[in-house]
């Protein structure tokens, strides 16, 4: 049972994340550079931490991401947002030096500790950037990540902060910046 939440997880890492890249190239949403950069580093980071502490199977829907939220992060470089201001500039450094005490530490959980800590301050550039621009995103990609975490839950091996922590947070961030952008886009048509 739990391969088949790892499989149908994974499966939402693909329905969230290809029709996000087509968006890309039709320029219909712009990915911050800095927030992808960052996610690229938390999420081979949260996958490792994972398999080290027995996520098994629970690790594949990780993996899928992993792997898309690279190739985004390359698009952003060419096809994203430019408009990049000074806060997110600090977000990016702070967020970057929170990787010192995860090379420092030697504990799977601790550096899944940090490594959350560091995507969510990841996320601000985006929040800020889809605030201003709500159609520079769309909402199906945090729509199906929320899920995505939500049923990567059922097929962990284990279960400890370094395998669930992440899910949580990110169930957390994906919900609300899926409402976000579908109201914060509402508000702005009927302007």
């Amino acid at each position: 049972m739990k391969e088949a939440f790892a499989i149908v997880a994974g499966i939402l890492a693909l329905i969230g994340n290809i029709p996000y890249l087509r968006d890309i190239l039709q320029k219909k949403v712009t990915p911050h550079a800095y927030t992808w950069l960052l996610w690229t580093i938390v999420s081979g980071i949260i996958f490792f931490g994972q398999v080290a502490k027995g996520a098994g199977i629970g690790a594949l829907p990780t993996a899928v991401s992993e792997t898309f939220t690279l190739i985004i992060f390359l698009f952003s470089l060419k096809y994203g947002f430019k408009h990049i201001t000074k806060t997110d500039t600090i977000f990016l450094i702070i967020a970057l030096l929170g990787i010192i005490p995860w090379i420092l530490t030697k504990d799977p959980t601790a550096s899944v500790i940090i490594v959350v800590s560091i995507d969510l301050i990841a996320f601000i550039p985006t929040l800020r950037k889809t605030w201003k621009y709500p159609r520079t995103e769309t909402p199906l990609l945090y729509g199906a990540n929320a899920l995505r975490h939500f049923l990567a839950l059922f097929s962990l091996q284990a279960y400890n902060v370094a395998t669930t922590l992440h899910s949580f947070a990110m169930i957390l961030t994906n919900l609300l910046m899926t409402i976000f952008i579908i109201f914060r886009g509402k508000k702005n048509e009927k302007k």
